[in-house]
């Protein structure tokens, strides 16, 4: 995708869908992101709006944020499977694939190797968004050796800590203990180091996070892209709660996700000196264009 094949002839402009014609009109498409940024949100067209999520979805509310931080969406790929995630994902107007389940850090590699051949002039971002069960649990193995081969891609766990489009199972993810529908004697082991396990297999950017505030959580987004266009692999594992499954009340999910900053999703970032170099040369032009 790119702009000149999303803007329509004028002609043929009054036919399209009225959505179609908003998004390229008002939308964040070849904009800069000081316009259509997560601190503009609700002033421009997002990429997300509706969605058919629970209500009060915590994931829900994550997923507007990564669309709304996304350096270049007019260039980007989202890949997704199975899970609550891919429900609000592939309603974006970002070119969405969906992967059989937890194959979508492989898809990732070829696509973006694809890419890099096809398109040798321009910048393609690839960004894999996939739940704990379809990321930590059933597709393992493919997370692990794309980051283990160095693959330039992005990867965002949205942990639920619990299989929630599935009826309540326990995850990997899920800690120690949590008496789930499916679990009802409770788990009988930890939470997967999950940040642990990236930064050795290779990630070049890590961060662990509750997104409670949204410009911390859109800059971990950027430098996570910014660093997988030129270093290697990224991850980041964020605390997205299942107010169904844990029973939290509409009301209470922010002030959940508050608490779980406190603790086990307290933030933490890790980057390689290499990648240090580059945020401060990215970042440092940023504040000159807009100063």
């Amino acid at each position: 995708m790119s702009l000149q094949y999303m803007v329509p002839a004028s002609k043929f402009k009054r036919y399209l869908p009225k959505d179609y014609v908003e998004l390229v009109d008002y939308g964040p498409f070849g904009k800069d992101y000081s316009e259509v940024g997560v601190k503009n949100m609700g002033t421009f067209k997002e990429l997300v709006e509706e969605h058919p999520m629970c209500s009060g979805c915590w994931m829900a509310y994550y997923i507007k944020i990564i669309f709304a931080a996304l350096p270049n969406p007019e260039d980007t790929v989202t890949i997704g499977t199975a899970g609550c995630g891919r429900l609000a994902i592939s309603q974006a107007a970002v070119p969405f694939i969906y992967g059989n389940y937890g194959d979508q850090n492989a898809m990732a590699s070829g696509i973006t190797r694809a890419f890099r051949l096809r398109f040798p002039d321009r910048q393609k971002d690839v960004i894999t968004i996939a739940g704990d069960g379809g990321m930590m649990d059933i597709g393992f193995s493919m997370t692990m050796h794309a980051w283990f081969r160095r693959e330039k891609f992005t990867t965002i766990m949205l942990d639920n800590e619990v299989y929630g489009n599935t009826g309540g199972q326990e995850s990997g993810m899920s800690i120690e203990g949590a008496v789930l529908k499916m679990s009802p004697k409770g788990k009988n082991f930890g939470k997967m180091p999950a940040m642990q396990l990236a930064i050795t297999a290779g990630c070049v950017y890590v961060v662990k996070m509750s997104p409670t505030n949204i410009n911390k959580s859109a800059k971990a987004i950027r430098r996570a892209i910014f660093a997988a266009r030129k270093l290697g692999p990224t991850f980041i594992h964020v605390y997205t709660s299942c107010n169904i499954e844990y029973s939290i009340p509409t009301p209470d999910v922010f002030r959940d996700a508050k608490e779980m900053e406190k603790g086990r999703f307290a933030f933490e970032e890790f980057m390689t000196p290499e990648a240090k170099e580059l945020f401060a040369v990215v970042e440092s032009k940023k504040k000159r264009e807009v100063s």
